[in-house]
């Protein structure tokens, strides 16, 4: 066998495993909530040893730390509709479908447990807005490039995606593609 038979694929068995490990700790996180379930449950739930889970994340900590950075940061590139107001109104849709879709409120719950979970867990929190931030201002710098009066990175995340994430956390009223673009409207 040559290197390039023995290098790592990204699609490969790894990738297989973390995808099938990041969905057991969703679901687990869904149906019993943080805290009450352990690596020996994720890896029966995932079909792998734990081994495995130990290997890869070290402790079940830095595992839940991992599913709540992969899965609550979008990696699809930002919108860039031509407009500030396109872009943004794109976005939080896009945003409200993650968080309304099947694994959204347990991933919410997720990072709201481990921000509250010592330093690893405030490590976490601090990455996840970090990276918001870092998505959002890049959209932001577009429509600045652009001629277009931008808000701060901490007003959309104020005004746009905090009232979205309340809302889902406390169950209430659906967040609709009215209430959506109304949040954006009012930013702006």
């Amino acid at each position: 066998m040559d290197e390039r038979q023995r290098a790592r694929r990204p699609g490969g068995r790894g990738a297989r495993v973390g995808a099938a490990v990041h969905q057991a700790v969703t679901d687990l996180i869904s149906e019993r909530g943080y805290g009450k379930f352990s690596v020996g449950d994720v890896a029966d739930r995932a079909g792998v040893a734990d081994s495995s889970i130990y290997r890869r994340w070290g402790s079940l900590e830095t595992l839940l730390t991992d599913v709540a950075l992969t899965r609550l940061n979008a990696r699809s590139p930002m919108p860039d509709t031509g407009s500030l107001a396109g872009d943004l109104r794109t976005y939080a849709a896009t945003v409200a479908r993650e968080i309304t879709g099947p694994d959204g409120l347990a991933l919410l719950r997720l990072a709201v447990a481990l921000s509250s979970n010592g330093q690893q867990g405030l490590r976490a929190r601090d990455d996840l807005l970090a990276e918001r931030a870092r998505q959002l201002q890049s959209m932001l710098d577009r429509a600045s490039e652009r001629g277009e009066n931008a808000p701060d990175a901490s007003d959309v995340l104020d005004h746009v995606l905090a009232p979205m994430y309340v809302r889902v956390l406390l169950g209430l009223d659906p967040l609709t593609p009215d209430y959506v673009d109304g949040l954006v409207d009012r930013l702006l």
